[in-house]
């Protein structure tokens, strides 16, 4: 990517539209429910079958929170029952055996992260249990070169837990604090501390965590450019080794917790736009380096030394630095990419358990990749990851010419060109430094399933680019 990223307010506000994520390609919406437990044993074993198999990387869902967080548009349980943890591990437990049995045992697994919800809502021995049981049915890479991550709540951290869990062998943390400003955390229903959570950070550090993230959200509800600025200021003196600025999405016709938000309490779109902007200034003039979208590393972490390297990655976990590994997912919602395909767990817990009761490995919808989706998955793989798509590489490896393949893109790519979003020059097609927050509007031109129509009409399914 170009070394600095410059926040262009008015090119950002006119290309500002709903689109996806693009933490896969397809998206999600294209899963089909044709595709089940008999098409993914076949892709598994195809994937057994390469000449070189890939390692491995392991996401567990684990959906319980103790308390519903008006904001969060993920799949999660709301409850206090701590039963109903070590009910749903004694199934995950029953879904790494079965699941495990696709795979060649002497593929390396190379990353596990537990993510949720809440993945703290299970205690550090049951975190153990689950370690333990993916240790027992898989092959753990080098512990000098794994990635053992966990998503945490710092409102549920009990003293010596950071501890326990660095036993365990978990060496990175994601901790959840989305705006410190009272007011804010009173709208979102998430009251949190600044010492619990800093107490958290430094938890990890002293216990040997190799990287630790905080997440923030800007568009919440009361949230005001002194309040945010204070928070920044906090979370940059903690100076984590990563940051996602995530903007809030509100679609409460998809999300229910999100119609507990006031909606007139949500700042408009310039106040959003200068949330961002002071967020991005703030990070870069502290010496944080942009990896792509919404975050950000500092320059000897793991995530921007793989960027310089090529090796970045994205997928449903977000940026990743393991690009060449199938992705196993395991719980309720969670998505494989196995070869060339994705499978989803059914998303309501139900659905996951009575799959898991009868003996099945739960699949609930998926997708077998065709030629056209492999090629424009990795076109924006290139640029999600590097900020630019190396067109004679695509050529050379798909044996297409690019300018024909894609000639009802090139059109598209010319307004943005026009308008200073990207550079057209030679055989590469690179975000410029304006363009670089936009790179989900960039993507959208090689997204043969978007409906730009729709996405002018602001439909509800996707979240704002900005």
């Amino acid at each position: 990517m170009n070394a600095t990223a410059i926040f262009d307010h008015n090119l950002v506000r006119r290309h500002d539209r709903p689109g996806p994520r693009y933490t896969s390609y397809p998206t999600a919406p294209q899963f089909s429910e044709s595709f089940g437990e008999r098409e993914l044993r076949s892709f598994a074993e195809q994937s057994n079958l390469r000449p070189v198999p890939r390692p491995l990387s392991i996401y567990v869902h684990v959906p319980y929170c103790f308390s519903p967080c008006f904001y969060c548009g993920c799949n999660r349980v709301i409850t206090r029952d701590l039963g109903k943890g070590e009910t749903y591990l004694d199934r995950l437990l029953l879904e790494v055996e079965r699941t495990s049995s696709l795979f060649n045992h002497d593929r390396e697994v190379m990353q596990v992260h537990l993510g949720g919800g809440t993945p703290n809502f299970l205690r550090p021995a049951q975190l153990a249990r689950l370690v333990d049981g993916l240790g027992q049915h898989y092959l753990f890479g080098d512990s000098r070169q794994r990635d053992f991550s966990i998503e945490l709540d710092p409102r549920h951290i009990e003293d010596g837990d950071i501890q326990e869990l660095a036993g365990i062998g978990f060496n990175r943390a994601s901790l959840g604090v989305q705006d410190f400003d009272a007011d804010v955390q009173k709208a979102v229903n998430r009251v949190q501390g600044v010492e619990e959570t800093l107490a958290v950070v430094d938890a990890c550090r002293n216990s040997g965590f190799r990287s630790v993230n905080v997440d923030l959200i800007y568009g919440l509800p009361r949230q005001t450019i002194d309040g945010f600025l204070q928070t920044l200021v906090t979370v940059i003196e903690a100076w984590p080794d990563r940051l996602a600025i995530y903007g809030y999405a509100h679609l409460p016709r998809m999300f229910k917790a999100q119609r507990q938000i006031n909606e007139i309490e949500l700042p408009d779109a310039v106040e959003r736009l200068l949330l961002l902007q002071l967020a991005v200034e703030m990070l870069t003039d502290a010496g944080y380096q942009y990896i792509g979208m919404d975050h950000f590393a500092l320059p000897d972490d793991d995530l921007a030394t793989a960027q310089l390297a090529g090796s970045l990655h994205r997928n449903f976990m977000g940026y990743t630095t393991h690009a060449d590994c199938d992705l196993i997912g395991l719980g309720v919602s969670a998505i494989s990419h196995i070869g060339d395909s994705f499978s989803q767990n059914p998303r309501d817990l139900a659905g996951w358990e009575c799959a898991v009761d009868a003996g099945r490995i739960p699949v609930w919808r998926g997708l077998a990749l065709s030629f056209d989706d492999i090629l424009r998955a990795d076109v924006i793989q290139q640029l999600m990851c590097h900020g630019e798509i190396d067109t004679k590489d695509i050529e050379h490896r798909y044996d297409i010419e690019f300018p024909r393949y894609f000639s009802a893109t090139l059109p598209m790519l010319e307004l943005l060109a026009d308008d200073g979003l990207i550079e057209l020059r030679g055989d590469r097609i690179t975000a410029s430094s304006r363009g670089r927050y936009l790179l989900r509007t960039i993507a959208m031109c090689f997204d043969k399933y978007v409906d730009h129509l729709q996405i002018a009409d602001d439909t509800p399914r996707y979240s704002r680019t900005i």
